[in-house]
């Protein structure tokens, strides 16, 4: 490729609504132009980097056994009514209607797509497993769009639907794309960590994400300070601590707090630590409300609160959510809630005793509050946000807290899908099963932006060989020089000839501009002839990542970059 005729304008300065290195590099590189918030055009140079995450993906899917499928962007939304999933998404989807009035919406995921079109074909059990994938474009209506291609409303994704007979069958399909995930990711060369992870608004049992690892990644892992455990914060389980036993109750006594309706607030007034506080949140879970219990100085973690009750939709209450219950807000406690009223503790809450918390009306508290003398808790369950220094539920280690990007997920899904579907299939004794499925999603466009963010220096990105637009560059240092030009052109013809992906400055630019441009781009190799190199007979073969440098005669060189391109990361 010519870059005297490549559309790649790249920028001298940052753009201003760049926030992380990957979108401002990637805008400055010329890979990506913005439309409107959270849409982004695909430039040249991206395009050839995005074909070859696409190319690693399908390989490594047609190797594992899954066939390439094509599905439509513009979906019917009574598959999604089906599933519960039209309500849970709500404002997320992007929704319209046809001239005939129907329902329509586009695809965020494609599970009530698949689903229906497998079991049309009314299948037999000696069709499955059955794995079938897409790469396709998907949409999702961010309230906040930021970071470029990391939060957009428009991603490009590879997503896959197996089918299997029963459960065993499907753990085997799960498998074989946990092992093709890792071949992705290794080949793409992302530094990753795959965790145990929060099924979200997909739903199913087991699952994995694979984190690409970043300082300015929104999703959070932990991993135990023993190497045995790692999940998605989200999803992590900190070891439970064992019911307190000793201490005498205390008498529960109501206390005025006028004013004081936050943890901090109430702490300050009692002159108590906040974790003697017991923090009692309420959700409208599905229409209902469920209160949620956990120490004042822990927070609840809504992501598990939604695995519990999913798909029915899950948000804090309002102020009119207060209102039409009767509930006092800032002074809500566990005693006396009607019993409609569902009340989970997290089980931090088992390891406490004479807790302080709301009366359930204006400015008043209660302190000694015990539990079953004085409220009642329906269950126990795992509800608190992780943090730093809680320990590790194998081992009792310390788990930390690390930032990274989600660039993949994988699911085991059952019969949450092929159930109310009901997508079946005729089994040996001829009785009709539901498709035991899973699903696997990798982020096309965000293996883009999340390698930008892992290989990138001052001078701009420094891309690993296997996703790089170009593998080598030649740099044509004296456009002017006649002898410089054939020479470039002869070096970069050759590299052609040696299967090297390989691109040619012949701008009419200055020198300076071409380094910096090709630093900026970040092709793995750069090979740069100029007038004085000419003069000696050699050329400068340069590794982008390491800066290392050698000159080579110009018989040499196109060999000399193959052999440094063999070296590149």
């Amino acid at each position: 490729m010519r870059l005297s005729v490549l559309f790649a304008p790249t920028l001298r300065e940052d753009p201003a609504e760049a926030e992380v290195p990957s979108h401002r590099l990637l805008l400055r590189g010329a890979f990506i132009r913005p439309v409107v918030s959270g849409i982004s055009a695909t430039l040249p140079l991206g395009v050839r980097s995005m074909r070859k995450i696409e190319q690693i993906v399908r390989e490594e899917m047609d190797a594992s056994g899954a066939q390439e499928v094509r599905m439509p962007i513009v979906l019917p939304a009574d598959p999604w009514k089906a599933t519960g999933r039209y309500d849970l998404y709500g404002d997320l989807l992007f929704k319209l209607r046809d001239r005939h009035g129907r329902e329509m919406l586009l695809g965020p995921t494609q599970e009530e797509a698949v689903t229906p079109m497998v079991a049309g074909d009314r299948l037999s059990y000696r069709d499955l497993p059955l794995n079938l994938y897409q790469i396709e474009w998907k949409y999702r209506d961010e309230f906040r769009p930021r970071f470029g291609l990391l939060r957009g409303r428009e991603f490009l994704m590879k997503d896959a639907y197996s089918f299997d007979r029963d459960e065993g069958g499907m753990i085997r399909s799960y498998q074989l794309m946990l092992s093709a995930y890792r071949r992705i990711f290794d080949r793409c060369g992302l530094r990753y960590v795959v965790v145990e992870a929060e099924p979200g608004q997909i739903g199913g049992g087991v699952n994995h994400e694979f984190m690409a690892v970043a300082e300015v990644g929104e999703d959070l892992f932990v991993e135990c300070s023993n190497g045995d455990y790692t999940a998605d914060v989200k999803a992590a389980r900190p070891l439970a601590s064992e019911p307190e036993v000793t201490g005498d109750l205390e008498a529960l006594t109501e206390v005025h707090t006028p004013g004081a309706a936050t943890i901090e607030e109430v702490a300050s007034f009692l002159s108590r630590d906040p974790p003697e506080m017991l923090k009692c949140m309420v959700f409208d879970v599905g229409s209902r409300p469920v209160a949620v219990l956990v120490p004042g100085d822990r927070e609840v973690e809504e992501a598990k609160l939604e695995r519990l009750f999913f798909p029915a939709p899950v948000r804090r209450f309002e102020d009119g959510d207060f209102v039409a219950h009767g509930l006092a807000k800032g002074y809500v406690g566990p005693g006396g809630l009607p019993d409609g009223v569902e009340i989970l503790a997290d089980h931090t809450v088992r390891t406490g005793r004479n807790w302080v918390t709301g009366a359930n009306r204006p400015d008043h508290h209660v302190t000694g509050a015990n539990t079953p003398r004085d409220f009642r808790v329906d269950r126990y369950e795992d509800l608190v946000v992780i943090r730093t220094g809680d320990r590790c539920p194998n081992d009792g280690g310390e788990l930390r807290v690390g930032r990274s990007i989600v660039v993949g997920h994988i699911y085991q899904l059952g019969t949450k899908y092929s159930g109310p579907l009901k997508a079946t299939f005729v089994d040996e004794d001829g009785t009709e099963r539901a498709f035991e499925m899973g699903c696997y999603g990798i982020g096309i466009s965000r293996i883009l932006a999340a390698v930008a963010e892992q290989f990138h220096d001052a001078a701009g990105l420094s891309w690993p060989k296997a996703v790089a637009p170009f593998e080598a560059a030649v740099i044509v240092a004296n456009r002017d020089d006649e002898r410089v030009s054939a020479e470039g052109e002869r070096i970069y013809h050759e590299l052609g000839e040696l299967g090297v992906d390989a691109a040619i400055d012949d701008r009419d630019e200055t020198a300076g501009v071409k380094f910096a441009d090709a630093d900026l781009v970040g092709y793995p190799v750069q090979v740069v002839i100029g007038r004085r190199g000419m003069d000696r007979g050699t050329a400068d073969v340069k590794l982008r990542r390491t800066g290392e440098r050698s000159l080579v005669p110009l018989a040499d060189v196109a060999r000399a970059a193959t052999d440094a391109l063999s070296r590149a990361p």
